[in-house]
């Protein structure tokens, strides 16, 4: 079965020429929206998804219909292959994941997209090392400062509860357990 998706970014704009497209191709069912590609929340593409079953072919009249970003239409494209459902747009003949040579161009497409992801992955993991040298801490701030935690050590050694000194502290008692634990005394430090 041959479904068809239009899309819109804005309500003044009309999907009369994709509709006519769609049908004229052979759509059966066409699943339309008004809403920005960006999004990728889209509540009619998703119906969409829900409906296709093996065999179906998702087509559309661009595929910047189904997403502006070529990750996300890589991803999409993941999610039909997987289901055994085609792609295919009408305005990029190459983009027909039903042939042969479709398929080609869409696997060396992912292959560049995984390729610019592990680059990407490199590249912060580099740029993560160089700021932890520069000692630049990563994470939530700490809810305790160097010295809270001083303190909260000495009240809980001098024998008032660890509950009692959290409340003082103003911090949940796990968190003044944790701070307490990997506490080091200024005499530890020399």
């Amino acid at each position: 079965m041959l479904i068809g998706y239009t899309r819109v970014s804005t309500d003044d704009q009309h999907l009369d020429n994709q509709r006519s497209a769609l049908r004229a191709a052979g759509c059966q069912r066409i699943y339309e929206e008004k809403i920005s590609g960006a999004k990728r929340a889209r509540p009619e593409l998703n119906k969409l998804l829900d409906h296709m079953r093996e065999g179906d072919v998702l087509v559309a009249t661009r595929l910047d219909r189904l997403a502006l970003a070529t990750r996300d239409l890589l991803e999409l494209a993941e999610i039909l292959n997987r289901a055994g459902v085609g792609l295919r747009s009408l305005g990029e003949p190459w983009a027909d994941t039903t042939s042969p040579s479709g398929k080609m161009v869409l696997t060396v497409f992912s292959g560049i997209a995984e390729f610019e992801r592990s680059l990407i992955a490199e590249r912060t993991t580099a740029g993560r090392l160089a700021a932890k040298s520069k000692g630049i801490r990563f994470g939530r701030p700490p809810k305790l400062s160097a010295e809270q935690i001083a303190l909260g050590h000495r009240l809980s050694s001098e024998g008032t509860s660890v509950r009692e000194v959290a409340r003082m502290l103003n911090c949940h008692h796990a968190t003044l357990y944790r701070a307490i634990g990997t506490y080091i005394t200024p005499a530890d430090s020399n």
